[in-house]
């Protein structure tokens, strides 16, 4: 003879909550997109380890072995990921770590373990 298990009650559980919110997940996707290039994951780590705090574009071109254009398009993806600021002196861009967006980085992905 079989006996029929009780049915759960619609509100047994809590819904989960994620640790981050929706526009905080769109942010580290998008920076996490940026990295997803060896290219650019070597161009970040170039700029970072500049003497002078920040690195030319026009010194960035051959440790990548890519043309200026296409480094700068890598470059852009960086920037907009809030990973790299740029500033323009007369033809050249130069850039540098925004100071704080790993700690931020590493702050967020605690909070998602």
């Amino acid at each position: 003879m079989t006996t029929a298990l009780p049915l759960a009650s619609p509100t047994c559980c809590t819904p989960p909550r994620a640790a981050v919110d929706t526009e905080e997940a769109q942010r580290v996707a998008r920076v996490f997109k940026a990295l997803g290039d060896p290219t650019r994951v070597l161009l970040l780590s170039t700029v970072t380890a500049a003497a002078e705090g920040e690195a030319c574009v026009c010194d960035l071109t051959e440790p990548v072995g890519l043309s200026q254009p296409t480094v700068s398009h890598h470059l852009k993806i960086l920037v907009d990921a809030g990973l790299l600021s740029r500033t323009q002196r007369g033809r050249w861009s130069y850039y540098a770590p925004v100071p704080g967006a790993f700690d931020r980085l590493a702050d967020t992905l605690r909070e998602l373990a």
